[in-house]
C-alpha cells in the first residue's frame, strides 16, 4: 500500500488524494481494527512478506493519524487535505494566467456550481475539494453498484479534466 501511495502521489495527485480518502473509509470500515486489516486486506495483496508487513506499518501509521486528528468518523488527513489546499492555490493562479486551463474550468464551472447549490447548507470546501468529492462519490456509487444519472457522469468527467490539469501543474511545480 505504501509504493502504491507513494507512486500515485509522484504521478498524479488528484488519484494520491481520492486514492488516500478510499483508505480513510476502508480503516473505518475495518474501525481501525489493524487484525482485521491485515486478514482481511493486507493478506490478500499479490506482494511479499516484507511488503506485507511494510503495508501493514502504513496503515497502522494512518490509522493512529486520523484518530489523532479525531477524524474516526468523517473528515480527512491533514496532510491530505493540505495538498487540497495547494491544488486550489494552483487552481487561483492558472484562472488568471493560462487561457487553456481556464476553459477547461469552465466547462466545469456550472456543475460545480450546482453541486454547491445542491449542498445547501453543509460545508462543501472549495471548487477543487468539489470536484474530488464529485469523482470519488463516482467511485463509490460504480463500487455499490448503484446506477451513476446521465448529467453526473458528464460532471465528473469535467471534474476530471480539471483534476488532470491541476495534477499536471502540481507536478511541474514539484
Amino acid at each position: 500500500m505504501k509504493s502504491i501511495a507513494e507512486k500515485k502521489k509522484s504521478q498524479n495527485i488528484a488519484e494520491y488524494i481520492i486514492y488516500m480518502y478510499q483508505m480513510e473509509d476502508l480503516i473505518r470500515a475495518y474501525n481501525f481494527n489493524m487484525e482485521e486489516i491485515r486478514q482481511f486486506v493486507i493478506s490478500h495483496y499479490p506482494i511479499s512478506d516484507t511488503e506485507k508487513d511494510e503495508t501493514r506499518l502504513w496503515f497502522a501509521s494512518i490509522c493512529e493519524q486520523m484518530i489523532s486528528e479525531k477524524i474516526t468518523t468523517s473528515g480527512h488527513l491533514s496532510n491530505v487535505q493540505d495538498i487540497v489546499d495547494d491544488l486550489a492555490k494552483i487552481h487561483w493562479t492558472l484562472l488568471k494566467t493560462d487561457k487553456e486551463y481556464f476553459d477547461t474550468y469552465n466547462s466545469a464551472k456550472p456543475y460545480v456550481i450546482e453541486m454547491i447549490m445542491e449542498a445547501g447548507d453543509k460545508p462543501v470546501g472549495n471548487e477543487i475539494q468539489v470536484c474530488l468529492n464529485a469523482i470519488y462519490g463516482l467511485l463509490l456509487a460504480k463500487l455499490k453498484g448503484r446506477e451513476i444519472p446521465k448529467g453526473y457522469t458528464e460532471a465528473t468527467e469535467a471534474f476530471g479534466n480539471v483534476l488532470s490539469y491541476l495534477s499536471f501543474a502540481y507536478a511541474n511545480q514539484k
